[in-house]
């Protein structure tokens, strides 16, 4: 894996509007560049660049914007976005917000865990990783991770990904952390875009921000962990079998308060195919740590769903405390048990108090340097086009 380091220093980005067009720019024509910003930079079979990560090894390592076009097709290959100016990838298609009708694939085939290079950071498993530095995006161990070395910059401002498939393929089956996507000192999103794997699918890490629109993203075990804060919104959460939970994070003491946690809004959670037999087997989440937040919010759960809602680490080592919250909001369907989660009691069901400050993404995203709220302006709030 290649990583640039960064030289640290404060960063001034451009406030200027920018009209972009992504439809446009996305669809097939003759000449793939019609429609797209000026600059834009094409990659597939024919072109200057075949590969993903030559075309971002050629962007400057200013605080520029920069668009990539991906035409259709299968790229094997580790993709490692450390610059600090804005970079947007766009997948071709002729379906922009049907993700279903993706045509890029970014593929990688890496573990680790017992048996299969288990000595090694589960950093160098990602098909997608966005981080100033590998050390930033190490995950570790322990309570804490490994620590970040000082003076470490803050990586990308603004990174998107739109209509692009992301997958980790090592086994069909959780052996071991298989990072299909690792965000860390980084603003990312990603929009009608799927992420699969098995063990660890997604992690944001250490100041990761990473925001979500009509994404599929797929897993077995513990397929949303990190210390960061993700938000996903109007997603599918796909079971490809019940192991360990679906969500286990870390939380992060920092010298402001934080609402570092994954959220999970308005999506459906549902096993992969009618074939699995996991009625009733599937944890929405165990805790890490004691600081573990997650909450599953007016989203449709499906009959995989455990009565208890989450679970505990273990029944030796719990990780439970008074700061951990595993929660849940308005959900319904199958998979919605009133009764079981107040038997299981791990399960906090929130009341509209309860659940008002992590409610909108400018609640619980913050500013990376001093805590602030409302830290948003890198995401998307017009997806649709």
């Amino acid at each position: 894996m290649r990583f640039l380091n960064i030289a640290f220093g404060l960063i001034r980005v451009s406030t200027a509007i920018l009209t972009l067009d992504r439809k446009a720019c996305q669809f097939p024509t003759e000449n793939p560049l019609d429609g797209c910003p000026r600059d834009t930079l094409v990659i597939g079979a024919g072109q200057k660049y075949t590969t993903v990560q030559s075309a971002i090894l050629s962007l400057p390592n200013d605080t520029t914007r920069h668009h990539i076009l991906i035409l259709p097709g299968n790229y094997t290959e580790q993709v490692n976005v450390t610059r600090p100016g804005p970079v947007y990838l766009f997948g071709q298609t002729r379906s922009p917000n049907d993700q279903k009708l993706n045509t890029v694939n970014i593929i990688w085939r890496n573990a680790t865990g017992a048996g299969v290079n288990s000595t090694l950071d589960n950093a160098y498993t990602s098909t997608l990783t966005v981080a100033p530095t590998f050390n930033s995006s190490k995950t570790g161990s322990g309570p804490t991770g490994d620590p970040v070395l000082e003076g470490t910059p803050f990586g990308n401002l603004d990174f998107r990904a739109y209509n692009i498939d992301f997958i980790n393929d090592f086994r069909d089956y959780a052996t071991g952390p298989a990072l299909a996507l690792s965000v860390s000192y980084a603003n990312t999103g990603f929009y009608y875009c799927g992420f699969y794997s098995y063990q660890d699918t997604v992690y944001v890490g250490k100041l990761g921000n990473a925001y979500f629109y009509k994404n599929e993203l797929a897993g077995q075990t513990d397929f949303f962990y990190g210390f960061g804060t993700a938000w996903i919104a109007s997603s599918l959460v796909t079971l490809r079998n019940c192991g360990g939970g679906i969500t286990a994070w870390k939380g992060t003491n920092t010298t402001f308060e934080n609402k570092y946690g994954v959220y999970i809004h308005d999506s459906d959670v549902k096993k992969a195919n009618s074939s699995l037999a996991i009625a009733g087997k599937c944890a929405l989440g165990r805790p890490w740590n004691a600081q573990h937040r997650s909450i599953f919010a007016n989203c449709n759960l499906d009959d995989s769903i455990r009565a208890s809602g989450y679970i505990a680490w273990g029944a030796t080592d719990p990780r439970l405390g008074a700061n951990t919250t595993m929660a849940e909001y308005k959900d319904y369907g199958p998979g919605w048990n009133v009764a079981g989660r107040a038997v299981g009691n791990v399960t906090i069901v929130m009341n509209d108090a309860q659940y008002k400050p992590y409610s909108t993404v400018e609640k619980v995203f913050q500013h990376p340097f001093n805590g602030s709220f409302g830290y948003t302006k890198w995401i998307d709030d017009k997806p649709e086009g």
